[in-house]
């Protein structure tokens, strides 16, 4: 009974989640728009930040209750899942043209953060330089997409400046989901930390498999939702935009967050540093090389992306 009902809690945290962010981006983007704020800078930066804040929120409180591997597994997990599972299905279901302008600094924003984890595997730990840069490469990728668009609202692309009316039972209503939003995304956080550690010990199972693994899907949920979504209205672009922008914050801020609130550098165990980090670059490299080269995303990378994720995850569950 005790196992059942840590799952339910798990499931529970797990929903949470979903459903809290689904609220609080929709209401964050409704604040945003009343105040006058052009949709495009909206997406780069509030609706950005607010899809992540799941995977933000497991990962700093799993560090602040001292679960270092599940903070680590989550955050870098949360990337392998997101370019791995669900931009492979975007990809095999939507392979598209490109322009190379639009995607190549997000790419190597996304890249060079990745590259500079895996080196922190190599030295046994998040140090402070490291995390440093990644803050950095986080504040470039917002200077970069608030630049991008302001770029396109001169070119013409971006016509509405307008504010939204907004009647007093619209402004109740999303000052109500903003809230509760934000409560269930940090209630779910905390009851999915708890569950998954309790999971982890009674099934005997490593919580950093548990990090990359459940908790890792779980946190990418919203861009799952975003990139059915996608898929449905023949959007690659929103799709694909959306999911390196929210690897870029996964990597760059959530560690050096996670770090700060555990008050030293987290230690990476040599399993996360053999297996996980080096699968996350990977995919990352998969992903975007032939992109940027070619102008186009293939339904061939779609395909060897599930394969290297599925190879990924028989590994994880072998290896400890």
């Amino acid at each position: 009974m005790e196992l059942a009902w840590i799952i339910f809690l798990f499931i529970v945290g797990i929903v949470f989640i979903v459903k809290g962010g689904d609220f609080f981006v929709d209401a964050a983007s409704w604040i945003a728009e009343v105040s006058g704020i052009p949709k495009l800078i909206i997406g780069a930066t509030i609706v950005s930040l607010a899809t992540t804040l799941p995977e933000m929120l497991v990962s700093v409180m799993a560090a602040a209750k001292k679960n270092v591997d599940m903070a680590i597994g989550n955050a870098v997990g949360s990337v392998t899942a997101n370019i791995g599972l669900i931009m492979a299905i975007s990809l095999i279901c939507m392979p598209a043209v490109i322009k190379r302008a639009d995607y190549l600094m997000k790419s190597l924003l996304m890249l060079a953060a990745a590259s500079l984890i895996v080196v922190c595997g190599f030295q046994g730990e998040t140090g402070i330089g490291i995390s440093a840069v990644l803050v950095l490469i986080f504040f470039a990728f917002l200077w970069e997409n608030v630049s991008s668009a302001k770029r396109s609202m001169k070119e013409g692309s971006q016509g509405e400046k307008r504010k939204l009316k907004a009647g007093k039972k619209e402004v109740w209503v999303n000052i109500a989901k903003f809230v509760v939003g934000a409560v269930g995304i940090v209630w779910g956080a905390d009851l999915l930390v708890d569950n998954g550690s309790a999971l982890a010990t009674m099934v005997g199972i490593p919580e950093r498999v548990i990090g990359v693994t459940i908790i890792a899907v779980g946190t990418s949920l919203p861009e799952l939702i975003t990139t059915v979504t996608a898929i449905v209205k023949k959007q690659s672009s929103l799709s694909v935009g959306n999911i390196l922008g929210a690897n870029i914050i996964d990597l760059s801020l959530i560690l050096p967050l996670s770090s700060f609130v555990s008050g030293r550098p987290l230690p990476i165990t040599e399993a996360s540093a053999r297996i996980d980090l080096p699968a996350c670059l990977l995919v990352g490299c998969i992903a975007v090389i032939p992109a940027m080269i070619f102008q186009r995303f293939r339904r061939w990378q779609g395909i060897l992306l599930l394969a290297v994720y599925v190879g990924y995850l028989c590994l994880t569950l072998t290896v400890s």
